[in-house]
């Protein structure tokens, strides 16, 4: 029987060339929120050669969640907060997928094959879990941890993007707002963005959240019972510098303006 492979018998993942697993910005930002951007990035590993596929693929939604990481660094400066963004390709592992979900490490993405995907032993999908998704939680994990034992609140955002359209059905939203059994931040946010009157909002659309197929909100929220919620943005809307500064403005008014009453939730 040969012997098995373990971790320790592979080549490291990560070298000095790569970039680090995640940014965070504003680290002693004051605000009361917390930004989360689990799709932030589309870098891949040297050490994986680029996964099999072509630049154009992961630059597609498959790679990334497009404008996301422009519209959180934006947000965060307008409301001095706390934000991360994670700086590998959700092909390479997926950061909000618990450990045990099909789509964390994905052999097909939107009928894209993923050679570098395929046929992965356990001890290479254990070495991606340790060299990315583990350390990225586990500084969300030490931001939070920190902030309670210093009594500071957290409103905590998930910040995602989706696509206009998927299998050939238009997505009508321009925003959609997410949760699972705690809508405490979920049911103003859907009010607020409703109210702006030039917005199609989907309540739990184009996704919903659940313990199976998500791993922020079950863990970082509901998981410490923090006022929370997932925010989608539609593509198109902040694919380029303009739209993300947008919608950066646009959130940074209404979350403040929600500030008061969402505090008065967390204590």
């Amino acid at each position: 029987m040969a012997p098995r492979v373990t971790e320790r018998d592979l080549p490291a993942l990560l070298d000095k060339d790569d970039p680090a697993v995640f940014r965070v910005h504003q680290p002693h930002g004051r605000s009361p929120y917390v930004l989360l951007a689990d799709h932030a990035g589309q870098q891949v590993p040297q050490a994986l050669d680029g996964l099999g596929i072509a630049q154009a693929e992961r630059d597609r939604h498959i790679g990334w969640d497009i404008g996301i990481a422009g519209t959180t660094l934006a947000l965060a400066h307008r409301l001095d907060a706390w934000a991360i963004e994670q700086s590998y390709s959700r092909l390479v592992i997926d950061c909000n997928r618990p450990l045990t979900s099909p789509t964390l490490i994905p052999a097909v993405s939107d009928h894209t094959p993923i050679p570098g995907n395929t046929g992965l032993t356990a001890a290479q999908r254990q070495q991606r879990i340790d060299a990315i998704h583990a350390p990225y939680h586990q500084r969300i994990a030490a931001e939070l941890d920190a902030r309670a034992a210093a009594a500071r609140p957290s409103l905590l955002v998930m910040m995602h993007s989706f696509t206009p359209q998927m299998n050939g059905h238009p997505r009508p939203w321009h925003a959609g707002v997410l949760y699972h059994r705690d809508t405490r931040f979920a049911a103003p946010l859907l009010q607020a963005l409703a109210d702006e009157g030039d917005l199609v909002v989907g309540d739990n659309q184009p996704y919903s959240v659940s313990s199976s197929s998500d791993y922020a909100v079950p863990v970082h929220g509901e998981g410490r019972g923090l006022v929370h919620v997932e925010l989608e943005i539609r593509q198109d809307l902040i694919a380029d510098a303009a739209g993300q500064q947008a919608w950066a403005e646009r959130l940074a008014r209404i979350f403040t303006r929600l500030q008061p009453d969402l505090l008065a939730l967390t204590t």
